[in-house]
């Protein structure tokens, strides 16, 4: 892959651990009350699993397993990238924090649909429904995320995506004893070379 090309698929934007709470926090400062819960539970279900907007939006309360600690990930929401052959099914762990949030959630959410995040006006919330959701969190929370030239964004850079990517920064620099195929297994890339032309940059050395 030529340099260039290598550039275009490089994360260009993400946040850090201390950014992504100040969303979560947030969440509670901003919005309808009744849908601040679901605000926080959806920034940290994809902060833990590095969902993609279009797989988040299809989760049904039943693929949550084992007391909420488990997501089973069928092949058919699971995002064909960057190929025509089809991902397996894979069970994701959830965090602790993640399963509280997500338990209480669910024992007060305001109705209950099939699907795990519903919105105000409908029974499933839309991939640009969280994407607004996002923008509005980072703008109470006046957070900028890094870029990739060395600059700060600004609010409307936090995404479903950014947050995918910024699973990455913390797995890599956060965490202790993770490797790139941790980071390739959690963000479901097909190759460890996709995770290594997306995140190389991101490493601290």
């Amino acid at each position: 892959m030529s340099q260039s090309a290598n550039s275009k698929v490089r994360a260009k934007v993400w946040m850090t651990p201390d950014q992504v709470e100040a969303l979560r926090s947030a969440c509670y400062t901003t919005g309808a009350e009744y849908l601040q819960q679901r605000n926080e539970a959806i920034i940290a279900f994809m902060y833990d699993t590095g969902l993609r907007v279009g797989e988040l939006v299809q989760i049904n309360k039943t693929l949550l397993r084992n007391g909420n600690s488990e997501l089973y990930l069928p092949t058919d929401i699971q995002k064909d990238y960057p190929n025509e052959n089809s991902p397996p099914p894979v069970t994701l762990t959830l965090s602790k924090d993640t399963v509280r949030l997500l338990s209480a959630y669910l024992n007060s959410r305001w109705k209950d649909p099939q699907a795990l995040f519903p919105s105000r006006s409908s029974n499933r919330i839309s991939e640009q429904g969280v994407r607004n959701m996002l923008h509005k969190v980072a703008e109470e929370a006046e957070v900028r995320p890094y870029k990739i030239d060395g600059t700060r964004g600004d609010a409307s850079d936090v995404t479903p995506h950014a947050l995918r990517h910024s699973v990455a920064y913390r797995m890599m620099n956060e965490e202790d004893d993770n490797t790139l195929y941790d980071v390739r297994n959690r963000l479901r890339h097909r190759s460890i070379q996709t995770t290594e032309r997306i995140y190389d940059h991101m490493l601290k050395v």
